[in-house]
């Protein structure tokens, strides 16, 4: 399914309430030991041949020829033993190459991977303060706002992430609006926002939803699921134009975006995938090293990581997932955390 800008509403299938619960399968290896013999010990070599020595001498004191050819053998004794010592060493490195010739192959292809997977760039901090980030080398912006997020009759301040996104030399989209407005218009600038795309109905993620998309004359994408929570906060007079779903994908500017179905969090959670840049905005669904909380709790664990580990983790592992709060990370930096997760 596909949308272009401004296009009709379609419907399609909607997303599952809840997913395959997560199996993780653990394997067993199995390492097997080889072993070798080892010859008589140069030291044993020696004793030989003092031993040989003494019964061709005189107990009570021989003649210097006598002691001439003794002292004689005891030093070619002595450079047996120690080309014995360096063919065990020798040996030794050998054995070693022959058990695992390719220890150094994977120890580089191991450092390797990691590079790849390490959260990078300018959106990695750990900073919580608001402010303008970018744009980076892929034309992503952050803003940052604080704001407060009522949610069972609790209320929270958080620092929410607003990513804007160049489509192309004249325009922008704007993913997951938080608390000001006039800073995200501000760092758009002189250029056009195409479309403003929602992960979920949650105020960290729509607040400013209205405002950007009125003073830019754009579209709102979001899931339908979401127009309930949608309605609470902005009433019924302004719909999203666009409703998102799983499995659909949208054209922009120069962009191609593939929706990903993220139930867990709401019902109609959805990420924004965009595969030329290596990049997917998975909204709460996935922060660094954590499952995202609504508030203080989870909504609905189980299917939650069923999104993070089929939809997310699938991803190629150096994708970077820009979340709604907090830095940056990678598919595969949190591939290694799941299993501590389920």
């Amino acid at each position: 399914m596909f949308w272009k800008r401004k296009p009709k509403k379609q419907d399609g299938p909607e997303a599952p309430d809840s997913a395959a619960e997560v199996a993780v399968d653990d394997k067993d290896e199995a390492v097997e030991a080889g072993s070798g013999t080892v010859g008589a010990t140069p030291s044993e070599e020696r004793d030989e041949v003092v031993q040989a020595e003494d019964k061709g001498s005189d107990p009570a004191g021989g003649s210097d020829k006598d002691s001439g050819e003794a002292e004689s053998a005891e030093a070619a004794a002595d450079e047996q033993a120690d080309a014995a010592d360096g063919e065990e060493e020798a040996d030794a490195v050998s054995d070693a190459a022959e058990a695992d010739p390719d220890a150094d192959e994977i120890s580089d292809s191991d450092a390797d991977a990691d590079k790849t997977v390490e959260p990078v760039g300018l959106f990695a901090d750990e900073t919580e303060e608001a402010g303008v980030t970018g744009p980076d080398s892929d034309g992503i912006t952050r803003v940052r706002s604080i704001g407060v997020f009522e949610f069972d009759e609790e209320k929270f301040d958080v620092v929410s992430n607003t990513w804007i996104v160049r489509a192309d030399d004249d325009g922008v989209v704007v993913i997951d609006p938080g608390f000001d407005a006039e800073a995200i218009l501000e760092a758009v600038g002189d250029r056009e926002v195409y479309l403003v795309a929602c992960t979920n109905a949650y105020s960290p993620h729509i607040e400013s939803a209205i405002k950007v998309a009125e003073e830019a004359e754009a579209d709102i994408a979001l899931h339908p699921r979401e127009m309930r929570a949608w309605r609470r906060h902005h009433g019924a007079e302004h719909r999203p134009e666009i409703e998102v779903e799983g499995q659909g994908a949208l054209d922009i500017g120069d962009l191609h975006i593939e929706v990903l179905a993220l139930p867990g969090t709401s019902s109609g959670s959805v990420g924004y995938y965009f595969s030329e840049l290596g990049v997917v905005f998975g909204g709460d669904t996935l922060r660094k090293g954590e499952p995202g909380m609504v508030g203080n709790t989870y909504i609905d664990y189980t299917t939650q990581l069923a999104s993070i580990g089929e939809a997310l983790l699938s991803l190629p592992p150096d994708t970077r997932i820009l979340p709604d709060r907090g830095p940056s990370t990678t598919s595969g930096a949190e591939s290694k955390n799941f299993d501590s997760w389920v």
